[in-house]
């Protein structure tokens, strides 16, 4: 390449949101890996119950809360009501209605969608890691060929697929009968597929940015496969008790790029705000004028909203169900199961990166000034 070092190094390091330690630690996913070396060495931390109170905490300010947040964010995004009606007014109805019906058909419904949920979330956190990716290639000026894109879409899916055959009771186990796959041939063939993941995962996201580094003019930022790579080891190193980590490290690594986006579009909407209103106010919209001109205004507010939110819908939406008459555990596994199917849906829209969207300008624009 026809660079000088300096410019490589930049161009490796990327373009970041925040700072390069900000963004490769929480959003690359560089503070899960350190996390996931220590889990994986001290085995004990696999058993919640032994770690305490101080998990659950965590869960809901990060996992919990990064549910809420595509719900937020999915209003509070300019434009959206108007160009997603249905998404926004019906869809959560829906979801409510399903909800409830499989709560009265528990053994017929709510296993399955348990099931879809369980199967369906390596592909989320795949998705994740790759949109992530995309943003941060695009943000620092390696436009991705379609097929570039195309390989590294397969290269995230990797851990997906690794899931989808070796997950207990998900993907081929839920979908295929278990006469077939007890069979001695179908179970050897299997094992020896899920065992062939991790290396092959490794070899794939290697060979692919050196491939990347040869076709692009500007090769991909290191944050941008630091994010597919962690991902993957998140479910190929930690086991079926340990991945309660990684789901605390996939929640900050959403709220901080929701968070991003969320109080970029403010400061442009109170930016705006700021012209339009006349001088002649009251003491308390001229405070509320002034305080929405600092980002930490909106990223504090926007983060209160993600937790309250959280605590209903996982904390006191299933004890409306108990008292309804449905059973504890039922009510906490269903509600669940339909608040991040309704996530996995709202996120598939609320992220895309056409050129008339907002996220788009979000990326592009802020990332030349």
């Amino acid at each position: 390449m026809n660079e000088s070092p300096r410019t490589l190094t930049s161009s490796l390091v990327g373009n970041p949101f925040v700072h390069p330690l900000f963004d490769y630690l929480l959003i690359g996913g560089g503070l899960s890996l350190i996390v996931t070396v220590v889990v994986v060495w001290q085995p004990w931390l696999y058993e919640i119950e032994r770690v305490g109170r101080p998990v659950a905490y965590a869960i809901l300010f990060t996992n919990s809360a990064h549910f809420a947040a595509s719900t937020i964010r999915l209003y509070a995004k300019p434009g959206t009501r108007e160009s997603l009606p249905f998404l926004t007014l019906v869809f959560p109805l829906v979801a409510f209605a399903v909800m409830t019906l499989c709560l009265f058909q528990t053994d017929r419904l709510g296993t399955h969608l348990t099931s879809l949920y369980l199967t369906w979330s390596p592909y989320h956190y795949a998705a994740q890691a790759y949109g992530i990716a995309v943003i941060y290639s695009v943000r620092s000026g390696c436009l991705l060929s379609l097929r570039n894109k195309r390989l590294l879409w397969w290269v995230a899916m990797l851990p997906f697929f690794h899931n989808f055959v070796s997950g207990p009771s998900v993907g081929i186990h839920w979908l295929v009968p278990s006469a077939i796959l007890t069979d001695p041939t179908v179970s050897l063939w299997l094992t020896n597929v899920s065992n062939s993941f991790p290396v092959v995962a490794l070899a794939l996201t290697v060979a692919f940015f050196v491939a990347v580094w040869s076709s692009e003019k500007v090769p991909m930022p290191l944050i941008a496969i630091l994010t597919v790579a962690a991902n993957g080891i998140w479910f190929f190193a930690l086991s079926e008790q340990g991945f309660i980590w990684a789901t605390i490290f996939h929640g900050i690594q959403y709220m901080a790029i929701v968070v991003i986006f969320h109080v970029k579009d403010q400061l442009n909407a109170a930016s705006q705000d700021a012209t339009a209103l006349p001088e002649e106010v009251g003491l308390v919209s001229r405070v509320l004028r002034k305080l929405r001109q600092y980002w930490i205004y909106h990223a504090v507010c926007f983060y209160v909203m993600c937790i309250l939110l959280a605590y209903a819908l996982f904390s006191c939406l299933p004890l409306a169900y108990v008292a309804a008459g449905f059973g504890m555990i039922e009510s906490v596994l269903l509600v669940t199961a339909a608040i991040n199917i309704h996530h996995f849906i709202v996120d598939a829209y609320i992220w895309r990166l056409k050129k008339t969207d907002r996220n788009r300008r979000i990326v592009v624009v802020d990332a030349m000034v």
